[in-house]
């Protein structure tokens, strides 16, 4: 078993141990579905989104999730 990035749902935002394959997980009466965002033809992750969640949705969930991220950097955006 792997860990991977939940987004969406009451799990957001964390790493949850999965089994190898699983297509979909039940956490807490909730379904995340797994999905993969790819750069190019080598640079991939796979995580795991809430059922509700659109892959568009998704990729915004992450952007906005980075932004607020570096803004907490030491030195971050102001």
């Amino acid at each position: 078993m792997q860990t991977y990035l939940f987004i969406g749902g009451g799990k957001d935002g964390l790493s949850i141990t999965a089994p190898d394959g699983a297509e979909s997980v039940q956490l807490s009466r909730e379904t995340y579905i797994r999905d993969t965002f790819a750069v190019g033809d080598y640079a991939y992750i796979t995580f795991y989104r809430h059922e509700e969640l659109t892959p568009e949705e998704v990729l915004d969930h992450m952007v906005k999730h980075y932004d607020a991220w570096a803004h907490l950097q030491p030195g971050g955006r102001q």
